[in-house]
């Protein structure tokens, strides 16, 4: 069984920033204030863009290092984008997420960063098994306990906090408080901006408490374990093929466990994702004979031309969850 490890609150103290963009705006490089008056903003990754853009709107000028379609884990920086980070009047981004985004920012000479993992409590969450969340669900008269073997990934903080609406609304109420500092002028409209994201994010928690309430089965497979928040706050209990990392191999014996998982909880469907390979996915699906469909991360958006925001790919991510474990 997966115990959850807290990482200590001193360890979460750091600077905020903001960021975000339209899902239109992903130059790789950072944003200055210009002439038009507006609080340049830079982003390393969409879900930061996102909540930036939603608060700051007509008042920033928002950039993003991380384009659409890049895998953020893999993002390099080159010279010149962290000459231009540093003319960013506010910087966003998420600690320990993206190593190159780390070190840049420490050279930006930037004052106004914020990192996000100081503003909600972040956890480290296994390939295998079931956090706390899921433990007090099932307690709740949902079915017994697991109690699956370690898979790899068992170390380490998870970042993925942003798949959990209520860590999200926690740095989205961050963001708001940084922007309203940087830009005092416009407070009372971030302070808007911000009650009404929060407001969208507390319905989304409820779809999601709703339409995942009574299933078949609450065990998921995924190739990539990104979604340990999501699991602990809705009582499943996510099985990764691999780690956090989503580059990294699993082992015939993940594989052959992964199997029994599967045959033990009912499992139906093998998720990948849609900014890495599917081949182990593949794998286990066709080993298994399950099917496969997309559970995405949103660590980045791959299309923009469809318009496609946070909100429309959770809930394609709530009906594929809902589909897979046999919702009532």
């Amino acid at each position: 069984m997966n115990v959850r490890r807290l990482i200590p609150t001193a360890a979460l103290a750091g600077a905020v920033a903001l960021g975000a963009t339209a899902l239109t705006s992903c130059s790789g490089a950072g944003a200055a204030g210009g002439d038009d008056g507006k609080l340049g903003v830079t982003a390393s990754f969409y879900p930061l863009q996102f909540v930036a853009e939603q608060i700051g709107k007509e008042h920033v000028k928002v950039d993003g290092l991380t384009k659409p379609g890049v895998e953020p884990h893999d993002l390099e920086i080159t010279p010149k984008q962290t000459a231009q980070l540093g003319e960013a009047d506010v910087v966003l981004y998420l600690k320990n997420l993206q190593p190159a985004v780390d070190k840049a920012v420490a050279q930006s000479g930037v004052k106004n960063i914020v990192d996000a993992a100081t503003l909600t409590e972040l956890e480290a969450h296994g390939a295998s098994g079931h956090d706390h969340g899921a433990e007090e669900a099932h307690a709740e008269g949902e079915g017994e306990g697991h109690d699956h073997s370690q898979g790899e990934g068992e170390s380490g903080t998870d970042p993925h906090v942003w798949l959990d609406p209520v860590k999200y609304a926690e740095i989205a109420k961050g963001v708001g408080a940084a922007l309203e500092k940087a830009d005092p002028g416009h407070a009372a409209d971030y302070r808007k901006n911000t009650d009404e994201l929060v407001g969208k994010l507390a319905a989304l928690d409820t779809e999601f408490k709703d339409g995942l309430k009574n299933t078949a089965s609450r065990t998921f497979i995924t190739t990539h374990s990104a979604f340990g928040y999501l699991a602990e706050r809705y009582g499943l209990d996510q099985e990764g093929i691999s780690g956090v990392d989503p580059e990294s191999e699993p082992s015939p014996a993940r594989m052959k466990d992964l199997q029994a998982v599967a045959k033990k909880d009912n499992v139906t469907t093998v998720f990948f994702e849609t900014l890495a390979s599917d081949k182990t996915a593949e794998t286990l699906a066709t080993d298994t004979g399950l099917k496969t469909d997309v559970l995405d991360p949103l660590e980045g958006i791959t299309d923009t031309s469809q318009g496609a925001d946070y909100f429309e790919v959770m809930r394609s991510n709530l009906k594929n969850l809902q589909k897979a474990l046999g919702a009532k």
